[in-house]
């Protein structure tokens, strides 16, 4: 962990806070300021390298420290930090039961909720007096209020829906969630409608709730939450702000607590991806791909309504913002064609955000090969099926048109995800971007494919039809990508190759089973090969599925017998996405 802190000239200091040594593969995420801005807490665990740690880590440990600490102290088990906005005390999910501890590690942790579901969203109340909570049962969740003055659990209008993310009201009168009716279409449906969700407001004290707001039918009435940080969020003037792609685009929008019709905040063909709101809770600002859909940028907008105002510009990628505590300030990871994500911040002067500064630029090592990094360029191309597809085109450096270089496509994982032009915010995608760029540098022309189902063209384009186990209409995508690259003069057609990950792997066993006279080789990193044996995993209770013989025809190994090309399998011995089994089949 590194803390930027502000010096004396308005800029930020950074230094390493945490000194955890060895390369064990241990991570560190869930980091949680006190109220007073002096102490951090975090969750480390995970699964570590048996090599290093034969006995192996807790699933997740949740571990204090001081900006003036040398060392962190263990807290104990457990994951869902929240601290206390008042007092020395930190709750926690551990297994199924929520404990409290002291923040700075000292006593016993102390059960308040023992329950049959497994704990999560944990969130304080203003006062400190009760902590709202999600009790997830597998087919449904539940939103619980513990009244630690009372020791008691009040549940919010239960029902056999999925409710989310509670979020208190500023004077902690009422809690506000999200409720996903039962039997919503599952992952890798083509469904793009379902039964509306809807917002929810309850008495904390009673358990009664109104239903606040609901979605259409039709576009938007299945709920999609953003990427990154949630959108949920209360604010001024009695205004809730929520994500909704009603109008084909995931977009915010806010609406008055005492009901009415909700006022659009981000309007425009668009996408939104992560957002936060201002600790005076008037203003929020959000991540999107707003007149460029192949970068993204940071916006602000009033929680009222008003013009979006652009934070950052050019050809770089920003996401994930955080406001300051004073609100004069906004963080955010951000990148570009030949840099990394790293940690950068815009300030406030006379009422306007100026340039953006890097907190931390002596974390980039000066070995660093940016320099000799490619600048992808922008492609649009046309599906078999008439679908215009995003890409990156990678080209060698230096190279003319007039030499024919070998050729790959690269499919991303997901689906819903993009890659971009330049590093991405999740940290797997940038090392791809990086692999991409190692092949232009060693003399290949790489087309990254951003193929239907993925995110950041809009609803249609993230729900197609006949997608994935409904008839894998994503394979289009991949004889476009080849048509493109094997049209082209710089191409040798004879050596085209296609290599990707977990759904992108999916895609490079489809390319090499059903088009071997296509593609000379691939490179298939944890990919699905047999759509039953996955959606027995991924099933939830009531939803949609394809037929086991529609499943299996959109499968890589129903056309096995027509692979020829060679193929190199990757698979994780514990990948927890995608089953072993689907490599040993």
């Amino acid at each position: 962990i590194w803390v930027a802190e502000p010096s004396a000239n308005g800029s930020f200091t950074s230094r390493q806070l945490t000194r955890f040594t060895g390369d064990i593969g241990v991570e560190i995420g869930s980091l949680m300021w006190s109220s007073d801005g002096r102490t951090l807490v975090f969750e480390r665990g995970g699964e570590p390298n048996p090599q290093s740690l034969p006995l192996g880590t807790s699933p997740g440990q949740l571990w204090t420290i001081a900006l003036g600490d040398t060392a962190p102290r263990l807290i104990g088990d457990g994951s869902s930090p929240a601290i206390a906005p008042k007092g020395n005390v930190v709750a926690y999910a551990a297994r199924n039961s929520i404990v409290v501890s002291s923040l700075d590690g000292s006593g016993k942790p102390q059960a308040l909720v023992r329950d049959a579901g497994r704990d999560g969203q944990l969130t304080w109340s203003p006062d400190g007096s009760r902590i709202a909570f999600v009790s997830s049962r597998g087919d449904h969740s539940l939103v619980g209020v513990y009244d630690l003055g009372r020791k008691s659990i009040t549940w919010l209008t239960p029902s056999v829906d999925r409710d989310v993310s509670p979020i208190w009201s500023p004077d902690g009168s009422q809690v506000a969630f999200i409720r996903i009716p039962a039997a919503s279409p599952g992952p890798f449906s083509s469904t793009r409608a379902a039964e509306p969700w809807s917002i929810w407001i309850a008495d904390p004290t009673t358990g009664k709730a109104r239903e606040l707001w609901h979605a259409d039918r039709g576009a938007g009435s299945r709920f999609y939450s953003l990427e990154g940080n949630s959108a949920f969020a209360w604010g001024a003037d009695d205004r809730i702000v929520f994500p909704w792609e009603g109008t084909g685009w995931v977009h915010l929008y806010s609406i008055a607590a005492k009901g009415g019709a909700p006022t659009l905040l981000t309007p425009g063909n668009f996408e939104v991806f992560s957002s936060d709101l201002s600790p005076d809770r008037k203003r929020v600002v959000y991540s999107s791909n707003q007149d460029d859909l192949d970068h993204r940028h940071i916006w602000s907008v009033p929680v009222a309504g008003g013009t979006p105002t652009p934070l950052t510009t050019g050809a770089t990628i920003a996401d994930l913002p955080l406001f300051t505590s004073d609100g004069n300030s906004v963080a955010f990871l951000h990148a570009d064609a030949k840099n990394p994500m790293r940690p950068a911040i815009v300030s406030q002067s006379g009422g306007r955000f100026g340039a953006t500064k890097d907190l931390a630029p002596q974390t980039l090592p000066e070995e660093y090969p940016g320099a000799k990094f490619v600048v992808p360029q922008p492609v649009v191309f046309r599906s078999p099926d008439g679908m215009m597809i995003h890409g990156q085109l990678f080209l060698p450096p230096g190279e003319s048109r007039d030499t024919r270089h070998p050729a790959l496509l690269f499919f991303h994982g997901g689906p819903y995800r993009q890659m971009l032009l330049g590093a991405n915010p999740m940290g797997a995608y940038s090392y791809m971007y990086a692999m991409n760029q190692y092949f232009a540098s060693r003399g290949y022309v790489v087309l990254s494919v951003n193929y239907r189902g993925g995110t950041g063209y809009g609803l249609d384009f993230r729900v197609p039809p006949k997608f994935g186990p409904s008839g894998a209409s994503e394979f289009n995508d991949v004889l476009g990508g080849a048509s493109f690259l094997t049209a082209r003069t710089d191409v040798d057609s004879k050596r085209l190759g296609v290599w990707g990950g977990s759904y992108g792997g999916y895609l490079t066993a489809l390319a090499l089973a059903r088009a071997s006279d296509v593609f000379a080789a691939g490179v298939d990193y944890a990919g699905v090969h047999d759509w039953n044996g996955l959606l027995k995993v991924y099933a939830a209770a009531g939803a949609q599925s394809a037929s086991d013989s529609l499943a299996w025809a959109s499968s890589p190994l129903s056309s096995i017998k027509k692979w020829s090309s060679p193929v190199l399998v990757i698979q994780a011995d514990d990948d927890h996405n995608v089953p072993f089994s689907q490599t040993v089949q």
